[in-house]
C-alpha cells in the first residue's frame, strides 16, 4: 500500500498526457479553422448557388 501512495505522489505535478493531446488538437482546429474558414464558406456558397441556379 505503501508503494501505491508513494508512486501517487511522484506523479502529483505531472499533467495527465491526455490532457495535452486534447489542449493541442483543439489548439491546431482553431487554428485550421481561422485560417481557412472563410475560403470553405466562400466555396460552400459558391457550389450551393451553382446546384440552385442562383
Amino acid at each position: 500500500m505503501e508503494d501505491m501512495v508513494e508512486g501517487w505522489r511522484d506523479e502529483r505535478g505531472d499533467v495527465p498526457g491526455w490532457v495535452l493531446i486534447t489542449l493541442m488538437t483543439a489548439g491546431l482546429v482553431a487554428t485550421v479553422w481561422a485560417l481557412a474558414g472563410p475560403a470553405l464558406g466562400d466555396l460552400f456558397l459558391s457550389a450551393l448557388d451553382s446546384v440552385t441556379g442562383g
